[in-house]
């Protein structure tokens, strides 16, 4: 039998493979994909809300006992973002698709590293439970997906801040009486009720890849699908019709025929659409609203970091679309999110990203039109993940949203 390696007597190699094995992998990675599995699930179909809470339970319960602050956020911006460079293929960028996620995942990791210096003054516990706690405030170029709490929607928790915060006090304090007086408290809530909203209306999904989308040569075939989708939905005598994000891939308002059509039909059944709008050479990403033969164009409000906008000081974004895509200039936005009004029912618009921003949910109005566009990032459970995101904000402030998807999962999310 041959003798074992003498290197591994070192302490540094020891301590070395114990860290990595123990402390990285252990407790880091699984606690990242153990917190994670929701999203997971919601990709299979699998929902089961015991199983959910037991899972994210254990997965919070590994983060908060990690020494490495660095890669609690890796992993957990690995798993969740890692489609992210999937949209690059679009842009004739395929080289970079497999580091972004990568750099996506050491920004955050750097995130969670710098809060984690607070371990020199308090328990390290207690600072990877704070650093959870707050890190859907901290908004790396102004992208807000990581909310640890928005997984507590699948499960038997309560998912505002309050239970987020009585959940973690249960897997910190060593005092079993307390820990099971706060695990109850982050059990105990009731969903609030949410009706529907009084209208019939019919979501769309359609199935348009991302490289045939914008292509003059697949205009014909878009437009023959969009017309057969809004008329299926007036013999089944829906009130509305909801189209997802750039249903129409191109300038509506600048097309006299096909608004005329839709205007037409709009004495039939009120039609929600996404589309490009041109104005005063501004690119803006909108929603036009059909009803009794007139329109209105809902622009966007929170444009898509990198995607949509280059969050940089001018200078920078100047050069980097130049670089990287052909000179292209920035889409251009609205102030304040927008609202409109059918039947005397009261919607807010909701475009994509902007679906999962709270400045949308800010509003007085109970429902939420959001259309969406996930070709992007397929296959990917990107989807899957804007859905519960949605789902958070919805039930934190009491909203029904009706999201119209592009080649995902559309669906009434409350």
């Amino acid at each position: 039998m041959p003798a074992p390696c003498p290197c591994i007597n070192y302490p540094f190699i020891k301590n070395f493979r114990r860290y990595f094995t123990i402390n990285l992998l252990t407790n880091s990675f699984f606690g990242a994909w153990l917190l994670s599995t929701p999203i997971f699930f919601d990709y299979f179909g699998l929902h089961n809300a015991l199983l959910n809470t037991i899972l994210v339970f254990f997965g919070l319960h590994l983060l908060i006992r990690a020494n490495s602050f660095f890669f609690n956020g890796f992993f957990l911006a690995l798993i969740w973002f890692w489609w992210i460079g999937l949209s690059f293929r679009y842009y004739d960028l395929h080289v970079l698709v497999p580091f972004i996620p990568f750099i996506i995942a050491a920004i955050y990791g750097v995130i969670f590293a710098l809060f984690g210096q607070l371990s020199r003054f308090l328990p390290k516990p207690l600072v990877q439970a704070a650093i959870l706690f707050t890190i859907s405030y901290i908004h790396p170029f102004g992208f807000n997906w990581l909310i640890p709490e928005a997984m507590l929607t699948t499960t038997l928790f309560g998912v505002d801040k309050l239970h987020f915060l009585a959940l973690l006090g249960a897997l910190l304090l060593p005092h079993k009486t307390l820990k099971a007086l706060l695990l109850i408290a982050a059990l105990l809530w009731t969903k609030p009720y949410k009706p529907l909203a009084p209208l019939n209306i019919e979501l769309v999904t359609t199935h348009v890849p991302q490289d045939k989308k914008w292509q003059s040569s697949y205009r014909q075939t878009l437009l023959e699908r969009n017309f057969a989708a809004i008329q299926r939905a007036i013999e089944h005598k829906k009130d509305m019709v909801v189209l997802p994000e750039s249903a129409f891939a191109f300038f509506l308002n600048r097309e006299p025929q096909i608004l005329l059509r839709l205007l037409e039909l709009s004495h039939k059944i009120t039609i929600v659409t996404g589309a490009l709008s041109l104005e005063r050479d501004r690119v803006y990403n909108a929603a036009f609203v059909f009803h009794d033969g007139a329109y209105i164009i809902l622009k966007k409000v929170v444009l898509v970091p990198f995607g949509e906008e280059i969050p940089l000081p001018k200078p920078i974004a100047d050069w980097i679309n130049d670089i990287f895509f052909d000179g292209a200039s920035d889409y251009a936005k609205a102030k304040m999110p927008q609202t409109y009004t059918i039947d005397n029912i009261s919607f807010t618009n909701a475009i994509c990203y902007e679906a999962t921003h709270p400045i949308i949910y800010h509003t007085t109005t109970p429902y939420i039109i959001a259309l969406s566009n996930n070709a992007w990032f397929l296959p990917s459970y990107e989807p899957n993940l804007q859905n519960l995101i949605i789902k958070y904000y919805a039930t934190i402030y009491k909203k029904v949203v009706y999201h119209a998807t592009n080649i995902a999962k559309t669906e009434i999310l409350r």
